[in-house]
């Protein structure tokens, strides 16, 4: 993984959903409360879904082969997507079937004070992994709105790692709520309805992760801002008299297809397109972010021709 940030923030999560699982299971099995179980088994997921981001980063480094000849930086989208998928069915599906079997027979906490120390502690571990999440994407969320962020990033990893905490934080609140409540007013059907609550916080943060890694897999392009700055590059050289376009796509977070469709002077030799075309591509992956650029140049002259143009008939002889 070439990111160090997203992997800081994957074992910080990690650790933290590892400790946070073990004591709330022990909760559950003193208390009782099923909000503690459900919160157990999110936590327990959560430390699956980091193993599988650190697995899936590994993967994405094999070198490029015969069968994919672009290399593996999917890998990473694949294994984000996993991700949204266990967190959809483990975390979520299983807490919204717990909790609606609690609301439909209730039972009293044992040990009640348990679930709420238990739920404290991990509010603090998971402040601390949330933190560790933010730091490391405003390395690289440069002036984007966290919302953008998040539907703009080609590194999967941090995306996944804040949301995921965030519904971790979120369903602590609710379960400390739910606990709290069932303490306060005697009655246990509280404790049911913090546990459905945790469900849909999971379900919605799942639902939004699976859309932004499918759309990753499909395959998106550059920003607009790299596509600009990669037809500047290109127009920059006196051989080429205009960019006629550019289309990109990221194969990969740190890897991305450029290929260019470039009018040339109709006076050059072979030799001095070839040129152009080099000096040119050294150009383009020297500026900053791009990572690593495959580039393919289709050399043209003449008026454009638009899709639609391409598409119509030929004109009547009548």
């Amino acid at each position: 993984m070439s990111t160090s940030g997203g992997t800081r923030a994957i074992i910080a999560a990690l650790l933290a959903n590892l400790g946070i699982a073990v004591t709330k299971f022990i909760a559950f099995l003193i208390s009782g409360s099923s909000s503690m179980l459900a919160e157990s088994v999110h936590s327990l997921a959560d430390s699956g879904n980091q193993v599988l981001l650190l697995i899936g980063g590994k993967k994405a480094q094999r070198e490029a082969d015969a069968e994919h000849p672009f290399g593996y930086g999917r890998e990473r989208y694949v294994y984000a997507f996993v991700v949204s998928i266990i967190l959809f069915s483990v975390g979520g599906v299983l807490s919204m079937k717990k909790g609606i079997e609690k609301i439909g027979n209730p039972h009293e906490l044992e040990y009640p004070w348990l679930p709420i120390v238990v739920l404290v502690v991990a509010i603090g571990l998971e402040s601390f992994s949330l933190r560790t999440a933010i730091v490391e994407s405003n390395h690289v969320r440069g002036k984007e709105s966290w919302v953008a962020f998040i539907r703009h990033a080609k590194q999967p990893e941090l995306p996944v790692v804040l949301l995921e905490d965030v519904a971790a934080l979120a369903g602590l609140v609710f379960a400390l709520a739910g606990v709290g409540l069932t303490i306060l007013t005697g009655d246990p059907i509280w404790d049911g309805i913090g546990t459905l609550a945790i469900g849909l916080v999971l379900l919605g943060i799942a639902a939004v992760l699976a859309r932004e890694m499918r759309s990753l897999l499909i395959g998106e392009s550059a920003s607009p801002e790299l596509e600009r700055k990669i037809d500047e590059e290109f127009g920059r050289a006196p051989e080429i008299v205009r960019v006629i376009h550019t289309l990109t796509e990221h194969i990969g977070p740190d890897e991305i297809l450029i290929a260019a469709k470039v009018e040339f002077a109709p006076d050059l030799t072979t030799q001095q397109i070839v040129d152009a075309i080099n000096a040119a591509e050294v150009r383009v992956r020297a500026i900053p972010g791009i990572g690593t650029a495959r580039i393919y140049v289709e050399p043209d002259v003449g008026p454009p021709e638009t899709v639609e143009e391409a598409a119509a008939p030929p004109p009547s002889d009548a």
